[in-house]
């Protein structure tokens, strides 16, 4: 590693910012201009210590900065670590595209192949239920739906979880309800059925997680999650799915493509 005084400065004793804030202040910048790179260890407590000449306590409040802004990461008895960036880029325009259903693949499996990363599904559930009022309203007023809940994994990680809400009269007895939809997923069954797909419409927010969320995901402290909520519409103007889907932050970057006029 470089030396600390060529990375870090110094403290300013005339300014009225504490100094675990001032510490916190030039990691972050050392960090933003790639002197700590993505996955790099940052300097030890006693290091900092050293450097600065300040109290363990005052280190450990500088890094509880940077693990609050989701910069950091700590693992225990080896030290505290830069977050890798956002590995998936989410290009809305494209990852619904029919070609993609055409060769078999998921949007899913679309995104993570960009990313080069191996992807998988766990914790499957597909069963019959009373949908709740959002889920009614968006999807016309129905009773009962068939909800496919699943998490989807990159490398191992969890990146996000999502549950699909179908009209049953159309999913009921067909192969979106089984565990395995098969290639293309339920979009590509969708359309196999006469529904073919004209447009989505997408809500999106940004968000603290819940500790059941934080659990799903294996979030670090700090790191936020995106709402996103979907609903597909097939060239009747029928709606005939609402995906509610909870991502790691860290995990994406959402993509737009935005015309002019």
């Amino acid at each position: 590693m470089t030396s600390l005084p060529s990375i870090l400065g110094g403290l300013d004793p005339t300014s009225d910012r504490a100094v675990f804030r001032q510490i916190a202040d030039q990691l972050r910048e050392a960090i933003d201009r790639g002197r700590f790179k993505e996955g790099e260890k940052l300097p030890s407590e006693a290091e900092l210590v050293e450097h600065y000449g300040v109290s363990r306590m005052t280190v450990r409040n500088s890094f509880s900065i940077l693990q609050g802004e989701g910069l950091v990461h700590a693992e225990h008895g080896k030290g505290v670590f830069v977050r890798p960036r956002p590995p998936v880029r989410r290009l809305a325009s494209d990852r619904f595209a029919r070609r993609h259903r055409e060769q078999g693949k998921s949007a899913f499996i679309v995104e993570a192949d960009a990313a080069g990363s191996h992807p998988t599904v766990d914790s499957l559930e597909v069963k019959e239920e009373k949908a709740s009022q959002d889920i009614s309203t968006r999807l016309g007023s129905v009773r009962r739906v068939l909800a496919r809940r699943r998490r989807y994994l990159l490398d191992g990680r969890p990146v996000e979880f999502a549950t699909s809400y179908l009209p049953l009269d159309i999913a009921r007895g067909t192969q979106i309800a089984e565990p395995n939809p098969g290639p293309g997923g339920i979009y590509a069954r969708l359309e196999e059925l006469g529904h073919q797909l004209d447009h989505f419409e997408e809500e999106i927010r940004a968000r603290m997680p819940s500790p059941s969320e934080v659990k799903t995901l294996q979030l670090a402290s700090g790191v936020p999650v995106i709402h996103l909520i979907r609903t597909a519409f097939d060239t009747a103007g029928r709606a005939v799915e609402v995906c509610d889907t909870v991502m790691a932050a860290d995990a994406y970057v959402l993509s737009y493509q935005l015309p002019a006029t």
